[in-house]
């Protein structure tokens, strides 16, 4: 994976968005594109309703995916929040990681961080941040 992501101005807006409107549970869902640009957000919900951790449920993964497809995108990313810490991946997200070849956004919702969103590849354990390319 590269050491950059690139991404529409108004999918990193809508990220932080969907956070915002669920304070009290991390948010979750995909992120789809073409020629390695995401384009397509994909809000899911948080089917544990956890303000810890995340999870879509199968039923709705499946859905997902299959609308990908039928609108010809490309899996590029997902993003989930964190509600009271950093936006660096937890150890939770690190041994659930299961896309090496994809960006995981993080949004935090504490209100004087520098970033409040940001992406890093996960690969075998290993964390790397992205820089994020507006696009």
């Amino acid at each position: 994976m590269a050491d950059s992501i690139r991404i529409h101005a108004r999918i990193l807006s809508r990220i932080l968005e969907h956070a915002k409107r669920e304070p009290l549970k991390e948010c979750c869902g995909l992120l789809a594109g073409h020629d390695d640009v995401i384009d397509t957000i994909f809000p899911a919900k948080n089917d544990l309703n956890s303000a810890a951790v995340y999870e879509i449920a199968p039923k709705e993964l499946f859905h997902l995916f299959r609308e990908m497809r039928e609108q010809g995108l490309t899996h590029l990313g997902q993003y989930h929040s964190h509600l009271h810490t950093e936006n660096f991946p937890s150890p939770t997200d690190v041994a659930q990681a299961g896309y090496p070849d994809h960006a995981y956004f993080i949004v935090t919702l504490l209100p004087d961080s520098p970033m409040p969103v940001r992406a890093f590849s996960i690969r075998d354990t290993h964390v790397e941040e992205l820089e994020i390319l507006s696009v």
